[in-house]
């Protein structure tokens, strides 16, 4: 039954993308607030049909630390629900996500146009200069920069391995680092379309105050994502 419903929920999900897109389109032409506006609205109605057809409630804990303005925020990622949820709590955010997406029908435009940051892998150095750089120009106006610590999707379970750039942004953009906990992958996983009906709680912690050691700090923010996710998943574990 989970796999039936998960079918209907992939079409709901690439059908959204497709007729949001098409009708938002001339509204991204006009300007990257109506843009945005366009691709949370596309959010809200992924967490409905993800609520209603597959049974999987999302909800939000922490948002007393929720920032609001310009910041910087560490995520973890075990889902593709990590690149959606959001939307639908902060204000202005701006993902850090590969440049691969931005080749995708209808992703990439938006992408492009809601101005994410794009990063190539292939040079880390220069990627991580870019980054930088991109990442002070959208806290000049004012929004919340989003990167997974992971720098990609782990499992339910593993122990990953927190990339350099997160450690980049914290210590050249000198803000404190808000940190972002969920038990996703446990409803909506890493890998496959079957979606399990549960409750995904996408948790917001008290910030890292700006300032720290990049040994320290990367110890402080992997102790307390994992904590806490690992937290959320055993609370959301079957009986």
């Amino acid at each position: 039954m989970n796999f039936l419903r998960s079918i209907v929920f992939v079409v709901w999900l690439y059908g959204l993308v497709v007729i949001v897109g098409l009708l938002g389109t001339p509204f991204v032409l006009v300007s990257r607030r109506l843009s945005m506006q366009i691709v949370k609205l596309w959010a809200h109605l992924v967490l409905f049909g993800l609520r209603y057809i597959c049974g999987v409630k999302v909800e939000f804990r922490g948002l007393e630390h929720r920032p609001k303005g310009a910041a910087l925020i560490a995520g973890k990622h075990l889902s593709m629900l990590d690149t959606i949820a959001p939307f639908v709590v902060l204000d202005d955010p701006c993902f850090v996500l590969k440049k691969e997406l931005t080749w995708l029908p209808f992703f990439g435009l938006y992408i492009w146009r809601t101005r994410m940051i794009p990063i190539r892998r292939k040079d880390a150095a220069k990627a991580l200069r870019a980054m930088v750089t991109d990442a002070r120009d959208r806290l000049e106006n004012a929004r919340q920069i989003l990167i997974f610590a992971e720098g990609t999707r782990s499992e339910v379970g593993q122990d990953p391995e927190y990339k350099p750039g997160v450690a980049a942004l914290y210590r050249d953009l000198a803000f404190p680092c808000h940190l972002l906990a969920t038990n996703s992958g446990q409803c909506w996983p890493a890998h496959g379309i079957v979606r399990t009906p549960g409750t995904v709680v996408f948790e917001f912690l008290p910030p890292v105050p700006a300032g720290m050691k990049r040994g320290e700090f990367m110890s402080e923010i992997k102790a307390r994502i994992e904590g806490a996710s690992n937290a959320l998943i055993a609370e959301n574990r079957p009986s």
